[in-house]
């Protein structure tokens, strides 16, 4: 390829990226929007209703408010890696969707390895929460960091185990061809959910405490701890955690949409359902996923973390080994008798 066609493809890519990433920005702002509605609703009160018409302009007019704050960092604090700490959680975040297709072939980089790949990067993400907590040179940081860092590690080798069911159903690490193998005759029942129906459920509860959501929200709730990891953090610093949390939360409601709900794919698959844009089926998918998060926060009440703990490791690790072996079976068996896949 030629200079010039190397320059008009980074180019492109470039544009791309920022169209993405300010796309994900204000969706990311209405679902922080939506989510305050919908607790409002559940609990008979109104939510925000005043900054613009019916208060839509809300997400906005809380992040002037925190970019005009001062930043504030403790004496005692290692400054640089107490900045860097949020801008390494908020990057990771944003860097995942990268390799998200929101509709066919509408991905920045459509690599063969693109589950690895977000599940690296949910991996990494564990760095920013102990950089924020050992940085801050304070014990209740320091102790929310290591529960969060344990939590985050726990439930991801859940999240492992039930990507693995999706890969040996699909054959491909590729997001696309996962999406295009889950496209069936039969629709929204020829979709990963309901033949996996217990890893979709387990890969669901991991997901809320891999983002640290209620139930599961120890890290930043109990008492002893203040805050959390981000007790010492003000301003845009604590802005950027809080908009990587929710970016993360964005990124696994895309990828249980991808492994388990079709992605793009039409839940009817005859016209004039077909006919309307795979984008549009993706960011319902996607917004029914982030609903299902804010429901839970709603009516589940918080789990101690010993329950925690136990959870992941005695009741969510085994049914997820228990499935590997089992979906393995079934297909190896198929296999034997020749049936069509």
């Amino acid at each position: 390829m030629s200079d010039a066609g190397w320059l008009w493809q980074i180019l492109k890519m470039a544009l791309e990226s920022v169209v993405l990433l300010v796309a994900v920005l204000i969706y990311t702002a209405y679902v922080l929007y939506g989510e305050r509605k919908i607790w409002a609703s559940v609990q008979l009160r109104r939510g925000p209703n005043v900054v613009g018409p019916w208060g839509l302009l809300q997400s906005f007019a809380d992040l002037l408010k925190f970019v005009f704050k001062e930043p504030i960092i403790p004496a005692g604090a290692n400054k640089g890696v107490f900045l860097l700490a949020p801008l390494v959680t908020a990057t990771l975040a944003l860097s995942a969707w990268a390799v998200i297709p929101v509709n066919a072939g509408w991905a920045i980089a459509n690599i063969n390895v693109g589950v690895l790949y977000l599940f690296a990067i949910s991996s990494l993400g564990v760095y920013g929460i102990i950089m924020a907590g050992w940085s801050s040179n304070s014990k209740y940081p320091f102790l929310a960091a290591l529960r969060s860092a344990a939590q985050m590690v726990s439930y991801e080798v859940s999240i492992g185990f039930v990507i693995i069911t999706v890969l040996l159903c699909a054959g491909s690490l590729n997001l696309t061809d996962i999406v295009n193998a889950q496209d069936t005759r039969l629709g929204l029942f020829g979709w990963y959910w309901l033949p996996l129906f217990p890893m979709f459920i387990v890969f669901f509860i991991s997901a809320l405490a891999e983002t640290n959501r209620p139930p599961f929200d120890l890290v930043e709730a109990e008492s002893e701890l203040v805050a959390g990891y981000a007790v010492e953090y003000s301003a845009t610093p604590f802005l950027l955690f809080f908009l990587g949390e929710y970016i993360a939360i964005l990124t696994m409601s895309a990828m249980t949409t991808i492994l388990f709900l079709g992605g793009w794919l039409s839940p009817i698959p005859f016209p004039p359902f077909t006919w309307i844009s795979g984008l549009i089926w993706f960011v319902l998918k996607l917004s029914f996923v982030v609903f299902m998060f804010a429901m839970v926060k709603a009516f589940v009440p918080r789990y101690r973390y010993d329950q925690l703990m136990r959870l992941g490791w005695k009741v969510l690790l085994p049914i997820s080994l228990f499935m590997v072996v089992a979906v393995a079976g079934v297909l190896e068996f198929r296999d034997y008798l020749g049936a069509p896949h």
